[in-house]
């Protein structure tokens, strides 16, 4: 097993511009998922990570695995179809707390129901970094921005909350600034066989001056002695406002959407390498026209 991370940093001849800014929170992500994928033993070319649009969105530009770089909220659906076509990588959805919850937020909601075997993580800054600052679906109440320059009076959403509610399968949040605590739920959210959710907490240094690296360090706790299969207990510790909880909120084990896909029932092939029968394709698509 590879045990040095730099098997995971970008091969990209004539340019090492990064497009996050200095202190960005996505840098310290970036290094939380490669020592993820190294303590796991994985090689680059078992990993695909596909994400939507915004800076957390940039991360398949900067990490060396499969990337598929898609438009605004579709990095679920996206990344569905590609573990359903191939089970054997290892498939990541990812983006920022706009691009998953707002512009992407039904989908998020229909994969719960699904289940597909994907890890979900959300860079959670509370604020939309791409374009210049303008409230996500998380930034907090009375927060002022570009756009609501009298201070946001949306209740924020709640994220862990609605995956609890809708019976998740794996449900997780943490700080970039902790690193192995970081790391180890990366592991255990791309080890969980299902749809495994992670919000990632960390700041924008640029256009969120509430948030800081200092605020999620005051702001929350790490849970002990939670039991993670207690759906009511998880409910109850993600409506919890004063402090936010850290940690493994809920895991429900259960089938997953290649499991229970027709296409696998009796051949466990992946897609990609079935070899089509053209002749059954023809029979189908003249049986369709009849229609």
């Amino acid at each position: 097993m590879n045990l040095d991370p730099k098997i995971f940093e970008p091969k990209r001849p004539g340019s090492q511009d990064v497009a996050w800014c200095p202190g960005c929170g996505n840098f310290g992500i970036r290094n939380i998922l490669k020592r993820a994928f190294v303590e796991l033993g994985l090689n680059p070319w078992e990993v695909v990570i596909i994400s939507g649009i915004g800076q957390a969105a940039k991360m398949p530009h900067y990490i060396n695995v499969h990337g598929y770089h898609t438009l605004h909220g579709r990095a679920i659906p996206i990344a569905t179809a590609v573990k359903a076509s191939n089970p054997e990588l290892t498939v990541i959805a990812e983006g920022g707390d706009g691009d998953m919850y707002a512009e992407g937020g039904n989908h998020l909601i229909h994969a719960i129901r699904r289940n597909p075997n994907i890890t979900v993580l959300i860079h959670d800054n509370q604020i939309y970094g791409l374009t210049k600052g303008q409230a996500s679906p998380t930034t907090m109440l009375g927060m002022k921005t570009p756009t609501q320059p009298w201070g946001v009076f949306e209740e924020p959403f709640n994220p862990i909350a609605l995956a609890v509610a809708l019976n998740a399968s794996f449900v997780a949040r943490t700080f970039m600034g902790y690193f192995k605590e970081s790391v180890e739920i990366i592991k255990e959210a791309i080890q969980h066989k299902g749809l495994a959710i992670v919000d990632i907490l960390h700041p924008c240094v640029s256009f969120n001056k509430l948030n800081t690296y200092t605020w999620y360090r005051e702001h929350t706790y790490w849970m002990k002695d939670h039991d993670p299969y207690d759906r009511e207990e998880a409910f109850k510790r993600a409506i919890e406002k004063d402090l936010l909880p850290l940690g493994i909120f809920y895991i429900n084990e259960r089938p997953t959407f290649e499991e229970m896909s027709p296409a696998y029932k009796r051949d466990k092939t992946p897609l990609w390498k079935r070899v089509p029968k053209v002749e059954e394709i023809k029979r189908i698509l003249d049986l369709k026209r009849r229609f």
